[in-house]
């Protein structure tokens, strides 16, 4: 019998017995703390009954499958999947996963038809019964390191086929898991199919007893994001000359990125894309404390000004089109990680980026050993801009040979999602 078959009678190792009882004993506090968490806008008010597994949305008939992807970077990843899904075996249904508001809104916009998203329950015994119990998947696709004992195990002893993607271990994630092998080694014997998001992250699930059966990043493998043809020539009117963009700051990089362009000898237009779109006022109040004029797009989607604050969702593709050069932010702070290098590759647009990138330290590495990007100090953001805007030629050039690695990592990670949906089940005709 596999590891965490049959509900009753498996022997957990302690550390899962520990926490499953834990979180058995703190579960009546559940709604309570989801409604404190809904006042302060990290969770959807209308839709706490998602986290507790007890929506009231349909199931479809027929097998399903089942994605969950933690945040908005993890859930885009899995979209190249769901398509492909959807495409080649329309008779699966699929339902997404995702733990934030911000990946839900997003989700909502591309997810193609047919698709159900839901919030993922929170990891209790009840609520993982309830939820495997109402859905009934026959795959269960986790992207990266959301390993959630209760769902985990709840959803092997129904049967469920589980695949780990993309896998990989923070520093932190590995230590802890080591500190508890037996329980390690139990979630992932779990597991029909790991792949790991590089050789580094295999290394570490094998020592943690997990079986890899190879690589895949699924990151990679993901279409360009999609655009609005009509607004995007709308907007190239309006433009005198290609953008900056400054894409997805957070708290404490907006000062960063405003005073790098208040210092250009000769200042483009401004794209300024916060990744939590509430923020947008104050950024407006930042630039124009240090002299530049500025407009949200939410509220005047036409008006210009040296700085357009792109407080809107679902726009990336459209700011990257338009792009000279992006400055991909969540790297100018530490404690954020980076973001999404890919999207700016795939559309030929030059990249630069902080040096805080560990979340995508994978992609980063072979996108400046293929010479495709620019890594720079804060200090220093200003001076790279700077450079390319003197030479758009070897900015350019640059974003050519990041669209050419770019390339051949898709390929190879569109040849780990034909793995996965080996795991699929047919229907016998």
């Amino acid at each position: 019998m596999p590891p965490g078959a049959g509900r009753r009678g498996v022997i957990r190792p302690g550390a899962l017995k520990l926490y499953r009882a834990a979180t058995g004993l703190l579960e009546p506090f559940a709604p309570a703390l989801l409604e404190g968490r809904a006042r302060k806008g990290k969770e959807d008010s209308a839709r706490l009954a998602e986290r507790l597994a007890r929506a009231e949305v349909a199931r479809p008939d027929g097998p399903l499958v089942w994605l969950h992807g933690a945040s908005v970077g993890e859930s885009l990843s899995i979209l190249p999947l769901v398509e492909r899904l959807r495409s080649e075996r329309p008779e699966v249904a699929v339902l997404v996963t995702s733990g934030t508001t911000t990946s839900a809104a997003l989700l909502a916009q591309r997810l193609p038809a047919g698709a159900i998203h839901q919030y993922v329950p929170v990891d209790a015994p009840g609520a993982a019964r309830r939820f495997i119990a109402r859905w009934k998947p026959s795959l269960a696709v986790f992207v990266e390191s959301e390993l959630w004992p209760n769902l985990l195990l709840e959803a092997k002893a129904a049967g469920t086929r589980l695949a780990l993607v993309s896998a990989k271990l923070s520093d932190r994630s590995f230590a802890s898991w080591r500190r508890r092998p037996d329980a390690a080694r139990q979630l992932l014997g779990s597991f029909d199919l790991i792949l790991a998001q590089d050789a580094r992250a295999a290394e570490r699930f094998a020592a943690l007893g997990g079986v890899v059966a190879g690589e895949a990043d699924l990151k990679f493998g993901a279409a360009p994001p999609p655009v609005d043809g009509a607004e995007l020539s709308a907007l190239r009117s309006r433009f005198s000359r290609a953008p900056l963009l400054i894409a997805s700051t957070h708290l404490g990089e907006d000062e960063i990125a405003l005073d790098a362009v208040a210092a250009l000898p000769d200042r483009p237009p401004v794209i300024l894309a916060p990744r939590h779109v509430e923020r947008g006022p104050s950024i407006v109040a930042l630039a124009q404390a240090r002299g530049l004029t500025a407009t949200l797009r939410s509220r005047a989607p036409e008006a210009m000004a040296d700085v357009v604050v792109a407080d809107t969702l679902g726009e990336m593709g459209l700011w990257f089109r338009l792009a000279g050069t992006a400055v991909i932010a969540g790297s100018l702070v530490p404690n954020i990680g980076g973001h999404n290098p890919l999207e700016a590759a795939r559309l030929d647009c030059p990249a630069i980026s902080g040096p805080f990138v560990d979340n995508w330290a994978a992609a980063y590495e072979g996108l400046r050993a293929a010479g495709g990007v620019v890594l720079t100090s804060p200090d220093d953001l200003s001076g790279a801009i700077a450079a390319d805007l003197a030479d758009p030629a070897a900015a350019h050039a640059r974003a050519g040979r990041a669209r050419a690695f770019v390339d051949a990592r898709d390929a190879e990670a569109r040849a780990g999602l034909s793995r996965i949906l080996e795991l699929v089940p047919q229907i016998a005709s």
